[in-house]
């Protein structure tokens, strides 16, 4: 089965976009894996891992001892190296080795899947007792401009937002599920269930901007289908690098839980 239209890994803009992510998130995501311990010896697994940032600094991490199976619906940014091993695989149909590691981990994957409950499951059941699974995953629902040149900029980029929430939805996806992960994964059976949300400013030239613009790009067709028209977009992105804009990012929840 391919990949929801959301999540199309084989455009022309993917690079584009794992790059932005990698700057925005991988902070973020490598302090959590930090303050839980990742490290010599552990087991991982890097679910949907883009262009490989995490699971490239988990191998790291790991050592000799350890080991990290990073995994895509299409790998095709992903290099293996010592200690990363690289596979094709679709998490909602594939077989999981039961019981195997230490950590999975996944960021911005169950948002786009209308399966996300059943994989949810999946991972957990990938994790030996005592395992970690950590989730990043955005909750688009908040991320208002905050500064525009002018009133219609504001409107043009509310109905940007809510063009890329519809365009998320008719995919199957669902934009708010960062705020919805903490709860999911205690029905699921996890404990210590810990989620940190993170919200920042975002400018002309920081990730965030960047991976807006390259949506402008890649959701094309999907913004057009929600609404949008190609003038639209282009007034979207001389806004988006005007030096007066200014916006809250959505809020990014980095959710830990831990395998009974």
């Amino acid at each position: 089965m391919s990949a929801p239209a959301f999540s199309d890994n084989t455009s022309a803009h993917a690079a584009d976009q794992h790059r932005c992510l990698a700057e925005a998130y991988d902070p973020i995501t490598r302090a959590r894996l930090l303050q839980a311990g990742v490290g010599g010896g552990w087991r991982c697994l890097e679910v949907g891992a883009g262009n490989g940032s995490v699971a490239s600094w988990l191998a790291e991490r790991v050592g000799p001892g350890g080991w990290v199976l990073a995994t895509d619906l299409n790998p095709r940014h992903l290099v293996t190296r010592p200690r990363l091993s690289v596979l094709r695989h679709d998490i909602r149909h594939d077989p999981l080795p039961e019981a195997a590691f230490d950590l999975v981990h996944a960021r911005q994957v169950l948002p786009l899947l209308p399966e996300r409950i059943p994989v949810l499951h999946r991972m957990i059941g990938a994790l030996r007792p005592g395992g970690l699974l950590q989730l990043d995953d955005l909750d688009i629902g908040y991320g208002p401009a905050l500064l525009t040149p002018d009133r219609r900029g504001a409107q043009l980029y509310q109905r940007f937002l809510a063009a890329k929430a519809e365009a998320m939805a008719a995919t199957g996806g669902d934009g708010c599920w960062g705020s919805r992960a903490a709860e999911a994964m205690r029905a699921a059976g996890l404990v210590e269930v810990d989620p940190v949300p993170h919200l920042t400013q975002w400018h002309p030239g920081s990730p965030g901007v960047r991976l807006q613009i390259n949506h402008t790009h890649r959701l094309r067709e999907l913004l057009l289908a929600a609404g949008m028209t190609e003038q639209d977009l282009t007034e979207l992105r001389a806004l988006l690098t005007h030096p007066g804009f200014r916006a809250a990012s959505p809020v990014f929840y980095s959710v830990q839980g831990r395998r009974p």
